[in-house]
């Protein structure tokens, strides 16, 4: 470092987004300036499948301040640009409405009030149609069609047949069905314990503190679109293609965020593009920002799901074979669905070594609003289910559950379900230690009851419950190398640094990581280093920012992009006579004789990391992430209430690039975990959520959120930034099935199915 520099990875150093935030500085994109602005709103379907007739207008409104946006006026492609081309910005005319809250139509008006009016005399002419409204019956024989299906087996020798599915989607068949049935029945029959379990989970809201919302304006033929999102280069195709103009004609930037959790990867391109058309129609920017329920009724939600699991133990406890289905709901359309099936079947197995391996998933079709990206993606569902596994084989082999973990482990050596031999950052042993030692410590309030948890109403039961897990860190398979995320370092004439990449800061800290990455690869301080904007016109395409990614890959890039330019500088210092421990003024003189240095640098996978995606067999992921997660509960016996009285989860992160902020990362998603367990639900009739406000649709607060002990492990990745992996993800992963192994441990009934009400668990009882 120069200058007697301190580093600054590994350092807890000040926010660089927080003193904007703190003092309200920080422009959201509802506080942009009105002036001139319209206020755009959405007509939308209120039955869960129909045939739209017409849209008619009321003529006895007043519509000349109006502007009505129709199926039948957008001149390119009415199709949502992502996996599948399946799902309209807006349905035609004779158009099948697929689920409610489909937007039909959009108006923009001077005033939100005035566009609310408009709202009520604009009527959609709609002839409904039979609909299937949840998984249960979307599972029957003649349910309308799946949206995608994948298997993936180990320790059977099959080969590989592929054929194109009916309807949407593709399906992946590997081998004879009745060779590779009676390979996986035969490994269960010589078990010396079958463990049988269905499992079922919930939708679950992002509920990110700040709802949808996005502002469009044209400027001499050019559109750009400013708002909430997560993923610009995501909603920049979804536009060029809507709107059928060239790359550098659609500009995509990312305002201030507050918070997406997945809920604002794939969604913002249809608010997006409804903008742009209302703008390009009305000849004014426009303005559409959903209100809270507007928000819970029609954007993307956690998959449900539904899990048969078999898995079978030898006397010594050990797994020989597991045979997972799994079956999620992805509503309407395909969204990213067939991504999260992935990781699902590619989780499915759980952190443990098993030589004979079955999981076949679908992702079926229902008339309710389509699911989407969610934290964890898929992971969780599959995790709730093996966890449980792993407690009732507990208890059925007399096994401590500390130990029965143990005996199954993956390890460095092992071989994972896709045929990936483990190598490198396998903190198995290291989280399940961490977890049982500080179990066995008194918790850190011991002796006091925080007013939170008191007085608990009547008799009280106590259990607990344990769930280990591992998460794959970046995207499955060859993705990574398809996206070739990429992200530059500048040094500038001036003496300052900037790190260009559209990887989006949306409360997870990423803006004040790549800073510190930067800083310490440069040898320079924070302070001399900032980030461009998080623009399509600004930075190069870094990738989605989603997946554990943003660290572990972009993070990557940024320290080699900083390297070389380091390296640069250094040699012109040398050349020139000039001191190279002091890059800022080496940059100067640099800048004055030649101009800026700059390096782009793309992601390329770490040697060794081959996946096929034809056999699904391979490196699924460059590195896992690894987690423990310990919960006690008490649970009243007159109104079942449950209260997390201790939660202690270690999470093995590689590297903890910024301390403080990684242990934030870990809290919010074990609570959010905790929330998905015990209190969020998502209450559908008739294909429509009926819980949209926030007093409804319940999250946990302060007085529901025990005190998280969080243990940070560090099994460093050689590839990572400093050793640095993904941690966005897996705290999301184990609590549920923590809990759910906890009330079952205090009540000896089975708890499989989230979330865990207490009206259930009266029925259960």
């Amino acid at each position: 470092m120069s200058n007697g520099q301190q580093h600054a990875v590994g350092a807890s150093v000040p926010r660089v987004d927080g003193h904007d935030k703190v003092t309200g500085a920080a422009l959201y994109i509802d506080d942009y300036p009105r002036e001139g602005v319209l206020y755009g709103k959405t007509l939308r379907s209120i039955v869960p499948r129909g045939r739209l007739r017409a849209i008619e207008r009321d003529p006895a409104f007043d519509w000349s301040d109006i502007t009505v946006v129709t199926a039948a006026q957008i001149a390119g492609p009415n199709i949502v640009a992502l996996i599948e081309e399946d799902q309209p910005f807006l349905v035609p005319i004779d158009g099948e409405i697929q689920h409610a809250e489909e937007p039909l139509a959009l108006v923009a008006a001077p005033t939100a009030e005035r566009a609310a009016e408009a709202l009520k005399h604009l009527h959609a002419n709609v002839e409904p149609l039979p609909a299937v409204v949840d998984l249960a019956s979307a599972l029957a024989e003649d349910a309308p069609r799946i949206l995608k299906q994948l298997t993936l087996e180990k320790g059977l020798a099959l080969e590989e047949s592929m054929a194109l599915a009916k309807g949407l989607a593709l399906e992946k068949e590997l081998g004879s069905g009745d060779d590779k049935d009676q390979q996986i029945e035969a490994a269960l029959a010589a078990a010396h314990l079958v463990v049988e379990g269905t499992y079922e989970t919930g939708a679950q809201e992002q509920m990110y503190i700040e709802p949808q919302g996005m502002e469009a304006r044209w400027e001499q033929g050019t559109c750009f679109v400013s708002g909430s999102l997560q993923c610009p280069y995501y909603v920049h195709r979804a536009l060029t293609s809507l709107l059928q103009l060239p790359a550098e004609r659609v500009v995509i930037t990312q305002a201030v965020t507050g918070g997406g959790f997945g809920g604002k990867e794939e969604y913002p391109s249809i608010l997006a593009g409804h903008a742009a058309l209302l703008a390009q129609h009305a000849q004014a920017p426009v303005r559409m920002v959903y209100d809270r329920s507007e928000d819970i009724a029609a954007t993307t939600k956690r998959h449900p799901a539904r899990i048969r699991h078999r898995l079978g133990f030898d006397s010594d406890g050990k797994i020989v074979a597991a045979d997972v289905e799994l079956w999620l709901d992805g509503g309407a359309y395909v969204t990213l669905s067939p991504v999260v099936l992935s990781r699902a079947v590619l989780h499915a197995s759980g952190p443990y070594c098993i030589p004979v391996v079955r999981i076949r998933g679908e992702i079926v079709a229902t008339n309710t609003p389509p699911a989407g990206a969610f934290r964890g993606f898929g992971a969780p569902q599959a995790t709730f289910a093996y966890e449980r596994q792993m407690q009732k084989a507990a208890t059925a082999l007399g096994i401590e559950p500390f130990e029965l973990r143990r005996r199954n482990l993956l390890r460095v050596g092992d071989i994972t379900a896709t045929g990936q031999q483990l190598t490198v950052s396998v903190g198995s042993d290291a989280v399940v230690d961490a977890v049982e030692a500080a179990s066995k410590q008194p918790a850190p309030d011991a002796g006091t009851t925080p007013p939170r948890l008191a007085p608990l109403r009547g008799s009280v039961r106590r259990g607990r419950g344990l769930a280990v897990c591992f998460h794959g860190a970046g995207f499955t398979g060859s993705g990574e190398e398809h996206l070739k995320g990429r992200a530059s370092v500048v040094a500038h004439r001036d003496g300052s640094f900037e790190v260009l990449t559209t990887s989006t800061e949306i409360g997870q800290g990423a803006r004040t990581m790549f800073t510190q990455i930067a800083a310490d690869a440069l040898g320079v301080g924070l302070d001399q280093v900032a980030l461009s904007e998080p623009s399509t016109a600004a930075a190069p395409d870094s990738g989605p920012t989603v997946a554990s990614r943003t660290c572990m890959v972009v993070g990557g890039v940024v320290r080699e992009a900083a390297q070389r330019v380091h390296a640069d500088l250094v040699d012109y210092a040398n050349q020139q006579g000039l001191d190279a421990a002091d890059l800022v003024a080496v940059a100067q003189h640099h800048g004055q004789a030649r101009g800026d240095v700059a390096h782009t640098v793309t992601y390329t996978p770490p040697r060794g990391i081959v996946w096929d995606d034809a056999t699904y067999t391979g490196s699924a992921y460059p590195v896992y992430g690894w987690a423990a997660c310990l919960v006690d509960v008490a649970v009243d016996e007159d109104t079942y209430e449950v209260t997390v009285e201790r939660c202690i989860h270690a999470i093995d992160v590689g590297k903890a690039i910024h301390p403080t902020i990684v242990q934030g990362q870990i809290e919010g998603g074990t609570l959010q975990a905790l929330g998905w367990a015990l209190w969020e639900h998502v209450v559908q009739r008739e294909g429509r959520v009926v819980n949209t406000r926030m007093t409804d649709c319940i999250i946990p607060t302060f007085l529901e959120a025990p005190t998280l002990e969080t243990l940070i492990i560090e099994e460093p990745y050689p590839d990572g930034p400093y050793g640095a992996k993904g941690i966005g993800e897996i705290p999301m992963d184990g609590p549920a099935a923590a809990v759910a192994g906890a009330v079952e441990d205090a009540l000896g009934v089975p708890i499989d199915q989230l979330p865990i009400l207490p009206e259930r668990i009266l029925e259960w009882l």
